[in-house]
């Protein structure tokens, strides 16, 4: 059973982007690499012939994640007047063991970037946040420790 997946509008378009990129870049520059190393001869100890054929790989691997994901994805659509938490939300909270601010994006799980504070709905952080007004602590176990989180405000995600 395929796994169903839940988008932002945002998320969908950038994976549209991704397997455009994919499908009709990436894909022909690696043919093009593989045809250049078949060239060159004997392919038993050919190394430019095994990079292009693991680039390929790859290539094709994240192409057909991302027709999985297209194809099993709901887009959630954020509601004008947000009061809860939810996917495509931007939340700022206080960590109350630090006192510090930290805004978080919280998205599907196949659109997720830690990086760029954009967590899942299905992480330990973003599940805890899920569904909590403005004012409410989530508490929630962290690879850090026990972490408690005050929702200091909520808005749609602006990207």
């Amino acid at each position: 059973m395929a796994k169903d997946y839940v988008l932002t509008a945002e998320g969908k378009k950038k994976l549209e982007d991704e397997l455009y990129e994919l499908e009709n870049v990436q894909r022909a520059e690696v043919i093009e690499r593989i045809k250049e190393a078949k060239s060159f001869g004997d392919l038993s100890e050919n190394s430019e012939y095994d990079e292009a054929k693991k680039a390929q790989g790859m290539v094709e691997g994240r192409i057909q994640e991302i027709n999985q994901i297209l194809e099993n994805a709901s887009v959630v659509e954020v509601p004008k007047r947000i009061t809860r938490v939810s996917i495509g939300t931007a939340v700022v909270v206080k960590d109350a063991s630090m006192g510090n601010e930290i805004e978080l994006k919280i998205v599907g799980s196949a659109e997720c970037d830690p990086a760029k504070m954009e967590i899942s709905d299905e992480s330990p952080v973003g599940a805890a946040l899920i569904g909590l007004k403005k004012g409410e602590i989530a508490e929630v176990d962290t690879p850090g420790g026990h972490k408690k989180f005050e929702v200091i405000s909520i808005k749609a995600i602006k990207r």
